[in-house]
């Protein structure tokens, strides 16, 4: 059976469909993988069954007989399905958009969060043409930019007046099923004009305490003497994103030491979140900052038409640079599952395999080799194992696998397979 707006097939693969003789207690059974699920402490074989659309069992021992359909995992992990709380994912509208479900549910993030594409202006249109068509579970930040993030050729906030809060309020009311929070990208020259400086920010503010909502900050290189200006702003469950970048405005004072204000503001509850990007994952800072007891809170991609191709691929190649940092399997997959379910209010639901929550998961095999891992500043650090994804299955049903002939995750490919023109040429452009 295929998909034909995504093109991707939902073919078998490990998969052994069983004959309707006798009483099937479950759809679908997930059989002799690993399960990794941070949020119940679980780290052991078990096995998964799902049953119209929910986790109907977590056991030792399921009968492949109880089953309609088996996936059989043996030797692999299986997770929660991921939550990346950073893409852009409104493709023919925003020059950073891509396609959802072939970028994100296909490479196991089952939940996305899109990071302000879409502003007042083009967030009914996200809606209708991308949300609601969309095999992947997509929520949103809502851009204090009216336009959202349509063109390189005009910042959000060429003008001030692109920050507005009346419409973005108007907005969330419309949308309160959909919209998270407020998003707000601070980078001066191609994004911010001098005149209209940290206007986003304070307007951002504005609207997100009205609206009883957090914000989530891009920071790098604001209109603002360092970063100490940004996180005085923000609040207990706000998001900093982009956390690691290596340019103005970042955690890191002059003497490569993680910043009071960023001590503070942890300490306050604002989330530190990874936010990849195409020029925002510096290995030299974040190797820093975590000798220096700084971890991320959520492990985002921030994935984008400018970096899919490299260095980020996806969600799991971001996942496997902390594993190579030396995360282990709970902490790193926590920051993908649990964690980020809490923060939009789903937890219980989505990142996790508790019997009642939605029945996303995603199966992965661990590779041996050599894998280039890249940074967004062309430095490379070598790793010899990766996990890549080889079954995904939302909502109890699966929706791709191994065979269908995907190219395996890009999450630590060779450099040579990495690099194509336009991702080269805007790597250092965009965030």
């Amino acid at each position: 059976m295929c998909n034909t707006s995504t093109g991707m097939c939902l073919c078998a693969a490990l998969r052994i469909p069983h004959s309707a003789g006798g009483i099937m207690q479950y759809d679908l059974l997930i059989k002799g993988a690993t399960l990794v699920d941070p949020a119940q402490g679980i780290h052991t074989e078990k096995d998964v069954a799902f049953t119209k659309g929910l986790v109907a069992a977590v056991e030792d021992d399921i009968l492949v007989s109880e089953a309609r359909e088996t996936v059989q995992a043996d030797g692999r992990i299986v997770t929660p399905g991921m939550i990346d709380l950073h893409v852009h994912v409104f493709p023919g509208v925003s020059h950073f958009g891509i396609a959802p479900d072939p970028t994100c549910l296909a490479k196991g993030a089952t939940t996305v969060v899109d990071a302000g594409s879409a502003g007042a202006d083009t967030f009914p249109g996200f809606r209708k043409y991308v949300i609601e068509v969309s095999e992947t579970r997509i929520l949103a930040h809502l851009n204090i930019s009216s336009q959202g993030m349509l063109t390189a050729e005009i910042g959000e906030f060429e003008i001030p007046e692109y920050a507005n809060v009346d419409r973005a309020l108007a907005t969330i009311e419309q949308h309160r099923d959909l919209i998270l929070g407020i998003k707000v990208r601070l980078s001066k020259g191609r994004i911010v004009s001098e005149r209209s400086g940290l206007t986003p920010l304070h307007k951002a503010r504005e609207a997100a305490d009205a609206a009883g909502l957090p914000i989530m900050v891009h920071p790098q290189d604001a209109w603002c003497e360092s970063i100490d200006d940004i996180l005085g702003v923000m609040k207990d469950r706000d998001i900093l994103t982009h956390c690691f970048h290596g340019t103005r405005c970042g955690i890191m004072d002059e003497q490569n030491r993680i910043r009071d204000s960023v001590h503070a503001a942890m300490e306050r509850g604002v989330v530190l979140d990874v936010g990849h990007g195409a020029g925002s994952f510096d290995w030299h800072i974040v190797e820093s900052a975590m000798e220096q007891g700084v971890l991320p809170e959520t492990i985002s991609s921030d994935l984008h038409i400018y970096n899919v191709s490299g260095p980020v691929y996806d969600l799991t190649g971001v996942v496997n640079k902390f594993l190579y940092l030396g995360l282990s399997l709970d902490d790193a997959f926590s920051r993908v599952t649990d964690v980020p379910a809490d923060l939009i209010g789903l937890n219980g639901k989505i990142g996790t395999l508790a019997v009642g929550a939605w029945a996303d998961a995603v199966v992965f095999e661990r590779r041996q080799g050599t894998f280039q891992l890249e940074d967004c500043r062309g430095q490379i650090r070598t790793g010899t194992q990766i996990l890549a994804p080889v079954t995904v299955i939302k909502g109890g049903r699966v929706y791709r696998d191994h065979a269908i002939g995907i190219p395996e995750s890009g999450a630590a490919s060779p450099r040579s397979s990495a690099w194509s023109p336009t991702a080269h040429r805007h790597r250092h452009e965009h965030n």
